[in-house]
Formats: C-alpha cells, sequence, structure tokens
C-alpha cells in the first residue's frame, strides 16, 4: 500500500492475501477468514472485496451469515445459487446480485460447469441498520449500457433500475475498449473504492491491473482511461 497524495492511496494487487486450496484461488483485499491485518479491515463501509476462482463442479457448501449486504459480481463462468429463502438463481456475467443476510441467512454457492473454471468477486458491505429481514435481489443490465461509461447498478434507493442495498454506496460499473476514458465527479465529503476487474487502466498517471484498488477521498474529478479492454467497478461511499 503505497501513499501518493492525501487523495488517493493505492492497493498494489499484488499486496492482496493469497490462498488457495485444491478448487479454490482467492485474492483478499481486506482481512477475511484467516487473513488477519489490523490496516486492511475495510474502506468505509466496504469490507470485503474477494476475488475468488472456483473451479469446476465446485463450490461453496451451505452456510451462514448475518447483519451484511453481500454482493456477488461475476467476472467468467456462471454461479448457481441456492439460500434458505427459497431462491435459486444463476448468476452469469453483467449480472447484479445482492443478498441482504439481515437477522441470518443460510446459502450455497457452487460452479454449475463440469469443465469452465468460475471467476467472481465476492463484495460485502456493512449494513447501515442491523436486523433487517433476510431478501435477495438480481437483475441483468446489458453490455451496451455499461460500454465505455459507468452503469449504476447497486444503490440504497435502487435509482435507475439498481438492486437495493442497505448502506449509502453506489456502485458503478464500466466496460472499456482500448483508449476508452470516463470521467466522474467525486462529490465533497464522499469517498471512493475504484476495482480493476478486468484489463489494464490509467488513473492519474498511474498504470492500474487487475486486481488493483484505489482509495479515494475527498473532492476529486476520477479520470480513468483504458490501456485494453477492461471492466472497472467504482464505488461512491459516504
Amino acid at each position: 500500500m503505497t501513499q501518493n497524495t492525501i487523495n488517493y492511496v493505492i492497493h498494489d494487487r499484488n499486496s492482496r492475501f493469497h490462498s488457495q486450496i485444491d478448487w479454490l484461488n482467492s485474492y483478499h483485499t481486506f482481512s477475511f477468514s484467516n487473513f488477519y491485518d489490523p490496516n486492511r479491515m475495510g474502506f468505509r463501509s466496504l469490507r470485503v472485496i474477494n476475488d475468488d476462482r472456483i473451479a469446476a463442479g465446485a463450490g461453496f457448501p451451505t452456510h451462514g451469515h448475518k447483519d451484511m449486504e453481500i454482493l456477488t459480481y461475476v467476472l467468467s463462468g456462471a454461479v448457481e445459487h441456492k439460500d434458505s429463502l427459497g431462491t435459486g438463481s444463476v448468476i452469469l456475467p453483467g449480472e447484479a446480485q445482492v443478498m441482504s443476510a439481515g437477522t441470518g441467512i443460510m446459502h450455497s454457492e457452487f460452479n454449475p460447469s463440469p469443465t469452465e473454471e468460475l471467476h467472481l468477486l465476492q463484495i460485502w458491505i456493512l449494513p447501515n441498520q442491523q436486523g433487517i429481514k433476510p431478501r435477495y435481489e438480481q437483475k441483468a443490465f446489458p453490455i451496451a449500457e455499461k460500454q465505455g461509461k459507468l452503469r449504476l447498478i447497486a444503490s440504497e434507493n435502487g435509482k435507475d433500475g439498481s438492486v437495493i442495498i442497505y448502506q449509502d454506496v453506489s456502485l458503478y460499473v464500466g466496460i472499456l475498449s482500448q483508449s476508452d476514458v470516463i470521467n466522474y465527479h467525486l462529490q465533497d465529503h464522499r469517498y471512493a473504492w475504484l476495482q480493476i476487474a478486468k484489463g489494464e487502466v490509467t488513473f492519474n498517471n498511474h498504470e492500474l491491473q487487475a486486481g488493483d484498488g484505489v482509495e479515494i477521498t475527498g473532492e476529486e474529478k476520477i479520470t480513468i482511461s483504458s490501456n485494453s479492454s477492461a471492466e472497472i467497478l467504482l464505488f461512491d461511499l459516504g
């Protein structure tokens, strides 16, 4: 983690914690499971970003969560989801899925493909209220709505058809072609986290690659240009 200015800090992909078992290859941006670093406990309400690759036919058996907003963002492959609410679904690339654990929920996540690896980002956000009724929501967003621009996919108020999360967070996704440029104005007293999901981009003259993250504070014009085909997630945080 390198301090560059008072306004942003780059979290290098190679500084993430790496864990691997026979079916799961995972990189943790923040403290998670057996990895604990008091300096990596999240950023604002953003608590977990796990970059997971799950082998064909494998996955997480039924387990429980409580009082957490859990988002799954698929980069390639598919996730078969089942939970104690009776939800059974398959999550595909380009879709937004959120599970509000609230008072408690049990679920499982598996890679249903017999041959293809699954690549996803597992994102946890601390909710702004405890003990809510558990809920599940999933929506698809056409590639055209994200191509060369930012598309809101999750927010506190469900604006622009985004899925609802119980926190003052707006999550945007952009799919960039080479030489695309995206500008975003971060309002005063707001914060942001930029996650590079695929490809390579330039942010404030810094070249970033998949797995890199940037925490941004203060009023700032955020400019992101692509050096190749790329996919980014931008969290606007209260």
